[in-house]
């Protein structure tokens, strides 16, 4: 018997994660919606174990959890809502969505910084420019006799 497709949602080109980690729920949305506000659970809230990922490498898990802190909990678990939709397949494609945003820019590394000469015009220029304003301020405080 052949085994269903996993299906995987890529994160990076060296990273994709099965798409059995993530758990999804629907509840009802807030706010003004007409007749269906009250019925129909289209609000779908997307959760991801960051601390238990097994698709995760240790160095992958200590980043997500450094720049994604404030949205995830002390269990180490990720939480992103979206009730932006009227339908709930809508809503759960732009959770997946933008889970795929938040941990691509959390992976990121940052662009390293390459240390710069001040140019040597540059320097004299700023220093001629604080020594007029020096002579500048003696001539006011010198008092003739």
């Amino acid at each position: 018997m052949e085994q269903p497709a996993v299906t995987m949602v890529r994160i990076s080109e060296a990273l994709e994660i099965p798409e059995h980690e993530l758990l999804f729920t629907a509840s009802r949305s807030g706010g003004p919606g007409g007749q269906n506000v009250n019925k129909v659970s289209t609000r779908v809230t997307l959760w991801f174990d960051v601390a238990n990922s097994p698709s995760l490498s240790a160095e992958h898990k200590q980043m997500v959890l450094a720049r994604l802190g404030n949205r995830i909990s002390k269990e180490g678990v990720l939480q992103i809502v979206s009730q932006q939709h009227r339908t709930q397949p809508a809503n759960r494609e732009a959770a997946v969505e933008r889970f795929v945003e938040m941990l691509q820019a959390a992976l990121r590394r940052p662009k390293t910084r390459h240390k710069t000469r001040m140019p040597f015009g540059a320097k004299q220029r700023r220093l001629e420019s604080k020594r007029r304003r020096s002579d500048i301020k003696k001539q006011r405080s010198s008092r003739p006799l």
